[in-house]
């Protein structure tokens, strides 16, 4: 098993109630979890994450994490 902290911005905050803005929440995942499979876990609808960082880079959904990894997810954002 791995440990990660996620972090869930904006809208996406709703699928994680239990955690303070700006906390991050600690998962246990198995080794070589993706992050889809991370999504899956928290119910975040792939089509929901338009960003995502791990340790302050860009990642695609299939990116293998790894332990320790810090892990900030985005929605789109509307504006104009």
């Amino acid at each position: 098993m791995i440990e990660v902290d996620v972090r869930l911005y904006a809208t996406l905050r709703r699928y994680s109630p239990n955690v303070g803005r700006g906390e991050a929440l600690k998962l246990s995942l198995r080794e070589g979890a993706t992050l889809q499979q991370l999504y899956t876990r928290l119910s975040i609808p792939m089509i929901k994450v338009k960003i995502v960082l791990v340790n302050g880079r860009s990642k695609n959904h299939g990116y293998s994490l790894s332990e320790g990894d810090r892990v900030a997810i985005f929605p789109a954002v509307a504006g104009g």
